[in-house]
């Protein structure tokens, strides 16, 4: 009998990406050392992985030896989802400065929700960094409730509970979702769906803060902004 191979097609390539990942999820650039404990493999054979992709641009060591992405992991990113990325940009930048706030463009990948890109304030004293890229459970978060709200309940992940049910029903009423304290500690934050055709990503707008805001007010200002990219998409 033959049993069924549950291994990658190509385990370098894998561990490739493996690498890519923790590079983008950490906080701060990490050693070789740190990188093939991540992945469980000898420093030898992290550092051959770390080679390849230094070759390539898409990571780079500094005067330390330390790793972190390469600028042209930039290049690669400006491509995903180029047209809604480059819609939705003057859009976040405008919600941004209007109501000083960090104002973000979230997706669905299967059961998460990643970033895409981010615009703060230009004139704030203080506000967060929701950085490109950083991800967190489709169960938690305004963006996340957002986008589950515009979507048929066959489509929702895994795991969504009574208690989240009543959220997403709340949310699809109201036209927008919110979260205090669920993905980051403190954080608050306000999310619409961008309601974009069936064959497009998953995808809501949002912005976080810390403190009180008026959470109607902001969700108008993101529905008017949701609006306008779905014009220029066609949606």
């Amino acid at each position: 009998m033959t049993t069924q191979r549950t291994t990658p097609a190509s385990q370098t390539l894998s561990r490739g990406i493996r690498i890519l990942e923790e590079l983008a999820y950490a906080r701060e650039p990490l050693t070789i050392d740190a990188i093939a404990e991540r992945l469980e493999v000898h420093r030898s054979i992290a550092y051959r992985l770390l080679r390849t992709l230094e070759l390539h641009g898409l990571a780079v060591r500094d005067a330390g030896g330390r790793v972190q992405l390469g600028a042209r992991m930039a290049t690669l990113a400006a491509g995903v989802a180029y047209d809604l990325h480059s819609e939705a940009l003057p859009e976040l930048t405008a919600v941004a400065n209007d109501l000083a706030v960090t104002c973000f463009l979230a997706v669905r990948d299967h059961d998460e929700c990643i970033t895409l890109t981010s615009v703060e304030p230009r004139h704030a004293v203080a506000s967060l960094a929701q950085r490109p890229g950083s991800r967190h459970s489709m169960l938690v978060g305004a963006p996340s409730k957002a986008i589950l709200s515009a979507l048929a309940p066959s489509r929702w992940p895994a795991g969504v509970d009574e208690r989240l049910r009543d959220e997403l029903a709340a949310a699809a009423e109201q036209g927008y979702a919110t979260s205090h304290d669920e993905v980051i500690p403190t954080v608050r934050s306000v999310a619409v769906p961008l309601g974009l055709p069936a064959n497009r990503d998953a995808a809501a707008i949002a912005v976080v803060y810390v403190g009180d805001h008026d959470e109607a007010r902001i969700a108008a200002r993101l529905q008017e902004s949701a609006r306008i990219i779905r014009s220029f998409l066609g949606g």
